[in-house]
């Protein structure tokens, strides 16, 4: 039997997965049922006994509470594995949520990762997600797969640019008639913005806090852009000179502040992309403007700032935060049907 043949033949008995693969959260999309995972990639083990306690939310939960034999782990870091046993467990714990039933016969797979990951990462992945019970795994570019998430006409012969920052990575490519024409990736993101609050807090305010207190002062009250309705929050955390908990206020300006350099360095990947595009697919793109995807693109006036920087028109995909998953989804919808069409 083909091996297509095959493949098509393994889709109509598996649930088929389309798989974002984030440093900081793994979306999975099943056809038929729309986003059923949305958790966080994060891995609870008990370093003693080297058993998993907890794997997406309930594991999120415990960064920063826990013992000091239980550690949570984030097996993915700038976009890629940092920890291959770890991924596996945590691509076999989703998989099997969502399998849960069919389990004679894996799902097909197709995950999303940065456009830049080596050949040695990607097998990595695809060994992942095979040693976690998938079937005839398969990678798709990050920056495919997001513009198609967010419904660019990729196919079509005219420059379509998609943004997509993620939270260890940001991806900027240009794409024409199916293919990755211009791309550039930088390893700065979400999780950098993270790291540039605490920085920030620890230096203006001699506070230090962690990493999920400065990734909801982001959500809150961050902002890449001047704006009219500027608030302030307040903080809690440990007062570096006395050890003992200590509250202040913060303002959205002084987080605009504190983003500062990370997102120059966001700029300056979409600027350096641009400046690579060839002519004509620069023309489309002033027309069409910059979409941007990822959860990055929920910060407000990012959009602004990148049109400020560069010129040219920005926009924010509907849905962001799903762009990716949602990508991978229609690539395998697309595959069969190409399959389909040459009669496979």
């Amino acid at each position: 039997m083909p091996w297509r043949q095959l493949r098509r033949l393994v889709s109509r008995f598996s649930r088929d997965m389309g798989i974002d693969l984030g440093t900081c959260n793994t979306l999975v999309h099943v056809r038929g049922r729309g986003i059923v995972v949305r958790e966080p990639s994060v891995v609870a083990i008990d370093q003693d006994t080297g058993r998993v306690l907890a794997v997406g939310s309930d594991a999120k939960r415990m960064v920063g509470r826990t013992p000091g034999r239980i550690t949570a782990v984030r097996p993915m870091k700038a976009g890629v594995i940092a920890d291959f046993d770890v991924t596996e467990i945590m691509l076999r714990h989703f998989i099997r949520r969502v399998h849960k039933g069919r389990t004679w016969l894996g799902p097909r797979v197709v995950v999303g990762l940065p456009s830049d990951v080596t050949e040695v990462e990607r097998r990595a992945v695809e060994d992942a997600a095979r040693s976690a019970g998938a079937w005839f795994p398969e990678i798709i570019d990050e920056p495919m797969a997001a513009a198609i998430g967010a419904g660019l006409p990729v196919a079509e012969p005219g420059g379509n640019m998609i943004v997509d920052m993620g939270g260890g990575t940001t991806e900027v490519a240009v794409i024409s008639l199916g293919g990755i024409c211009t791309r550039e990736s930088t390893r700065v993101a979400g999780d950098d913005v993270d790291v540039a609050i605490s920085n920030y807090v620890r230096q203006q305010h001699s506070l230090f806090i962690g990493e999920t207190t400065a990734e909801q002062i982001k959500i809150e009250i961050g902002a890449a852009f001047p704006r009219d309705d500027e608030t302030e929050m307040q903080v809690r955390g440990r007062d570096i000179a006395s050890g003992l908990p200590r509250s202040i206020t913060l303002s959205t300006g002084e987080i605009r502040e504190a983003c500062e350099e990370p997102l120059s360095q966001v700029v300056e990947a979409v600027k350096t992309c641009l400046e690579r595009t060839a002519p004509e697919l620069s023309a489309d793109i002033m027309t069409r403007g910059i979409v941007l995807a990822g959860g990055g693109a929920l910060l407000r006036g990012i959009d602004q700032l990148i049109s400020a920087e560069t010129g040219v028109p920005v926009y924010v995909a509907e849905d962001p935060l799903t762009c990716v998953a949602l990508g991978t989804a229609k690539y395998l919808e697309e595959l069969d049907g190409a399959q389909h069409d040459e009669g496979l």
